[in-house]
């Protein structure tokens, strides 16, 4: 057995299983609303489900990203699982300017 197997799981390795209808509906939901409430076109959207281990945060959160024309990237995070965002979650159009990101801000990093 591997060392990065995850046996318990029905598709093994890296923790690989198949996405749920409903999981898949709630992205494709996700994306659509993101795409009207932004006035994106063509532009790829991404919605990325993760575990931050971080003290404080919740145990799921959603991530949702996209890039501009321009090639500028944009972000945000919903303190939820993908299934659970609505649309009330997605941040106004007018604060586009502030989701942008353009890289890290610190000396550390």
């Amino acid at each position: 057995m591997s060392l990065w197997a995850e046996t318990s799981l029905p598709q093994g390795g890296f923790g690989h299983r198949a996405a749920a209808p409903e999981r898949l509906d709630a992205v494709e939901r996700l994306k659509d609303w993101t795409r009207v409430r932004f006035g994106l076109q063509d532009e790829t959207i991404v919605v990325a489900e993760s575990a931050p281990t971080l003290p404080g945060f919740p145990p799921l959160m959603t991530g949702i990203a996209f890039w501009a024309a321009d090639g500028t990237r944009y972000h945000f995070r919903v303190f939820k699982r993908v299934e659970e965002v609505g649309e009330h979650d997605i941040p106004p159009a007018w604060m586009m300017k502030s989701l942008a990101w353009d890289g890290f801000d610190c000396d550390c990093c």
